[in-house]
């Protein structure tokens, strides 16, 4: 769809610089083509000069794998330059603007990435501006764009992430083994417990969730060696999430999990969130699709440590957000502190130079 709402290529004489944005997680490589909208473009200025999409999503759903570096670049490029081309193709686009990718694990897995994307993404696409982003980056200006604030990122894992605009801080998204707290696979890791817990006899235990858990996963004494030997733990556990979700209210072991799920993530989102100014925060991500059984605390515990802080719907996803950044990097004006490993650009010119502002 093109900025004017039709179909098709932009309006001839706007000339709108056409970008690509990339989003790499768990379940694969989703690929967008967008572009901005005029500047008298109605929708735009009501969705705050959001790109419009020109063509897909595409999605590969194979992840990239990681190596001895980190993630794999070239694994990355095997699935996304037939991507790009088809969609370039398709929008009849002779060039990129700018591309953005949005990768999980960037910010301790994304060496490789850096040092060879930039030249690979150029010999093959002749894409000269590039900016790389931790996903945690994508979803923050999926959701909030470029105001000053905070997004909880709940998925399988969990991450908050802030910014006031000069610089980003993190809070947990430290992985399902050593955080992620209140996440996915830490409330079915949680369930989990409390089913063995029960059909063990210990204190702590539920029943309900013991029925359940044998309902999905068989006789209790053979999910450990279900569970263990996959390479999709936290996958697997985090499937486990909508079943403690189900019984919150009947049981009160459940209840308990998610309150304590929803304590985290506030703590995350305090910790994350810049100290003064106007801020705001969105959740985005799977986890809150789970409903008013995790929302409802969650609500509660945020009014308790964020008060003055304005709660705002998410404006869009990930792939948005890498969307937004790769249209920004490509007018010039991109608003969100660089940081080496939370978003990395790549330009043919300085960056206060492209930005008209002093790097970070």
């Amino acid at each position: 769809m093109t900025p004017d709402g039709g179909h098709g290529r932009p309006h001839d004489g706007q000339n709108p610089a056409v970008v690509l944005a990339v989003d790499s997680g768990g379940s694969g490589l989703r690929v967008a083509l967008g572009a901005r909208g005029a500047p008298d473009d109605a929708v735009s200025r009501v969705r705050h000069e959001v790109p419009v999409r020109l063509g897909g999503p595409l999605t590969s759903r194979e992840p990239v794998r990681t190596g001895p570096r980190g993630i794999s670049a070239r694994h990355l490029l095997d699935q996304l330059l037939p991507m790009a081309r088809r969609l370039m193709a398709e929008a009849g686009a002779e060039r990129l603007g700018a591309v953005a990718v949005g990768a999980a694990g960037l910010a301790t897995l994304g060496d490789e990435l850096r040092d060879e994307l930039p030249a690979a993404l150029e010999r093959e696409l002749g894409v000269r501006r590039l900016a790389l982003a931790a996903d945690a980056v994508t979803a923050y200006t999926g959701a909030l764009g470029t105001r000053p604030g905070v997004v909880i990122a709940a998925g399988t894992g969990m991450i908050a992430i802030g910014t006031d605009l000069t610089s980003w801080r993190r809070a947990d998204g430290w992985g399902h083994l050593l955080g992620d707290c209140g996440g996915g696979a830490w409330i079915g890791r949680a369930g989990l417990e409390a089913a063995l817990r029960a059909f063990d006899g210990r204190p702590g235990g539920s029943p309900a969730l013991l029925a359940r858990a044998e309902d999905r996963f068989g006789p209790m004494p053979e999910l450990p060696g279900l569970l263990y030997p996959r390479t999709d733990r936290a996958a697997v556990l985090a499937s486990f999430a909508p079943d403690v979700a189900d019984l919150h209210g009947s049981d009160a072991v459940s209840s308990d999990i998610l309150r304590t799920a929803a304590r985290h993530m506030a703590e995350s989102a305090a910790a994350a969130c810049p100290t003064d100014g106007d801020r705001h925060l969105a959740l985005t991500g799977g986890l809150f699709n789970v409903g008013a059984a995790l929302l409802g605390p969650l609500d509660e515990e945020l009014a308790e440590r964020l008060p003055n802080v304005r709660r705002v719907p998410a404006a869009g996803d990930p792939l948005d957000g890498a969307l937004r950044i790769a249209a920004d990097l490509a007018d010039g004006r991109l608003a969100l502190p660089l940081d080496e490993r939370l978003l990395h650009v790549v330009a043919e010119k300085p960056y206060q130079e492209i930005h008209g502002q002093n790097s970070p």
